[in-house]
């Protein structure tokens, strides 16, 4: 492992061993208090967030290494116009490795690309957030024993939770797991994802927009919160942002030892009485994703260690595009529209449906 930008770089063998660290580190965290020492964790948030930030500083200091970096984007050279680029390999000369959240979709990947210290991608516009991901797994893991069989329905804003579309590449290599997707019209889950994760997988699946209907069927239940700051059109939010609240009476349904999932932050989506059901994990995954950072920065580290530092230690070579004839990604929030230096490239889906996807967004190209 160089880095963590997508979840599905992760084999289930790697995911086993992050769990098994991770589960190490609650049983002996003074075994692991001082692994980290003398090494710098550089947290580079050009987007606001509270959970994914401080999780990553906590489990740094807690492994006794520092932390350097900024909670804010105009706090950056990024409002003199710096690419992401060349922040990327800045920052590289100072930490051992990053963790970077951006608005804009690709941006964790360029700087990979560009960095010699491992980077993890802390959540890239509503594209992915592996990190969140590796929470809801360990989450899982403690609650259920188990991730083969279970029955997982999404509820809410499909289309733009990042969280949803990581977790479900994730659980889709495990052995038996159905899904149902519970959303409105508006805020399906993509179809890329039930085309290239889904059904590539033979995964069984179901959409619907009833929440009542679809609750006795499930196992876990992951809650999302509809996301403002996604939305172009801010009528269509207003008119969507309360589309599914949870509450203790459309639980009365719900098998009893389901477990509920959310991301967080929450508005509205759960009530708080639905906090002292005993069913209510999203404040354990809040805790399970400070332990799995942890897990995980020991790993990079670990792989990254001997290479050394230097602004000349990577050159990337320029993408392979497979694709034939000019693209543009049509996807408005890639990186590839702000940072104009970028070579278009272009990954083969589907050569008999002529699908193609962009290498930085994973967006389809039209």
């Amino acid at each position: 492992m160089n880095g963590l930008i997508d979840i599905a770089e992760l084999s289930i063998e790697e995911l086993d061993s992050l769990m098994d660290v991770a589960e190490d580190i609650i049983a002996n965290p003074d075994k692991y208090a001082e692994s980290c020492k003398g090494k710098k964790l550089a947290t580079l948030f050009f987007e606001p967030s509270t959970r994914t930030r401080l999780s990553f500083e906590a489990a740094m200091y807690e492994l006794g290494g520092n932390v350097i970096g900024f909670s804010d984007g105009t706090n950056s050279s990024a409002v003199k116009g710096e690419s992401v680029a060349d922040t990327a390999r800045v920052v590289g000369c100072y930490a051992d490795i990053i963790a970077m959240r951006h608005f804009i979709e690709g941006a964790p990947f360029v700087a990979d690309r560009n960095c010699v210290a491992p980077v993890i991608n802390a959540g890239d516009g509503g594209h992915n957030h592996p990190t969140q991901t590796l929470a809801d797994l360990l989450t899982i893991r403690r609650e259920k024993g188990r991730f083969e069989g279970l029955t997982v329905g999404f509820c809410g804003d499909l289309k733009y939770g990042r969280t949803v579309h990581s977790l479900c590449t994730a659980l889709a290599r495990y052995k038996n797991v159905k899904f149902v997707f519970i959303s409105p019209d508006e805020l399906r889950v993509p179809s890329y994802l039930i085309y290239e994760v889904i059904e590539k997988n033979g995964i069984e699946y179901v959409e619907c927009s009833s929440l009542d209907e679809a609750m006795p069927r499930l196992d876990i239940l992951y809650m999302t919160r509809v996301q403002g700051e996604r939305f172009e059109d801010k009528a269509e939010y207003e008119r969507l942002k309360d589309s599914y609240i949870l509450t203790v009476d459309k639980l009365k349904n719900a098998k009893s030892d389901m477990i509920i999932l959310h991301p967080l932050p929450r508005v509205n989506e759960i009530s708080v009485e639905v906090d002292y059901d005993s069913r209510a994990c999203y404040f354990k995954q809040v805790l399970n994703g400070k332990y799995m950072r942890m897990a995980l920065i020991l790993k990079l580290l670990e792989g990254a260690a001997g290479h050394g530092i230097s602004a000349d230690a990577v050159r990337p070579e320029p993408l392979v595009d497979d694709a034939k004839g000019k693209f543009v990604c049509h996807n408005p929030k890639c990186i590839t529209h702000t940072e104009q230096e970028l070579q278009q490239a272009f990954r083969l889906l589907d050569a008999e449906k002529e699908i193609l996807r962009c290498k930085y967004c994973e967006a389809r190209a039209k």
